[in-house]
């Protein structure tokens, strides 16, 4: 691989990983419920999915997903489902101003990281997503392990990069949300956005 399609890839992936979608969603709201340093379990369980569908396209799970269709629905639905029900809770969330909210029990570094960890695999496109991004700067020429790792590695620096930028951008947020109006209206935006996330990830074709 060349120093050019290097950075070819490292553009992509840094204007692809910008665009808000169920991880970073998740991530904001976690900062904005328990704080950027304790949302760093959650991003650890995003990551932790990232990396899995990253290395599992690299072994070559994405040609497997690509001759088993019915195998990649099943997973679709599943993954749909579950940022179905995301966006059910966010959107039933009660609300209440600083003053009356009752002192909440703050979830476990274990159930943060689990629910993104979650979160991150309930979208199988990325496998297929990596399949079809990783072949255009390998060099079939060169050792194909050293190019997969340094694609892989650039993948996740950027992701977390995209991470600290939401986690801190829901730091901000947690301030403006304390008038339980606009938790509701937080809420509401949230949860119809997993849901929207979770009804295009069964309609749209791969």
């Amino acid at each position: 691989m060349t120093l050019t399609s290097w950075w070819l890839y490292v553009t992509a992936v840094f204007l692809i990983s910008a665009t808000p979608g169920p991880n970073m969603l998740h991530v904001m709201t976690r900062a904005v419920q328990v704080g950027p340093r304790r949302a760093v379990c959650a991003m650890a369980g995003l990551l932790s999915a990232v990396l899995l569908c990253l290395v599992a396209s690299a072994a070559g799970l994405g040609a497997l997903l690509g001759a088993l269709p019915g195998l990649f629905d099943l997973l679709r639905i599943v993954g749909a489902a579950y940022l179905l029900y995301l966006g059910v809770v966010a959107w039933r969330s009660p609300v209440a101003d600083e003053a009356e909210r009752p002192a909440a029990i703050p979830p476990t570094a274990t159930q943060l990281y689990r629910a993104g960890l979650f979160t991150g695999l309930a979208n199988p496109k990325l496998i297929i997503f990596a399949a079809a991004l990783f072949p255009q700067f390998i060099n079939r020429h060169a050792p194909f392990g050293p190019q997969i790792a340094l694609l892989i590695g650039s993948f996740v620096v950027i992701e977390c990069i995209w991470y600290a930028v939401y986690a801190l951008g829901g730091a901000r947020l947690a301030l403006w949300l304390r008038p339980a109006r606009r938790q509701r209206l937080f809420n509401r935006a949230t949860g119809g956005l997993f849901m929207l996330f979770g009804g295009l990830l069964l309609v749209r074709s791969t």
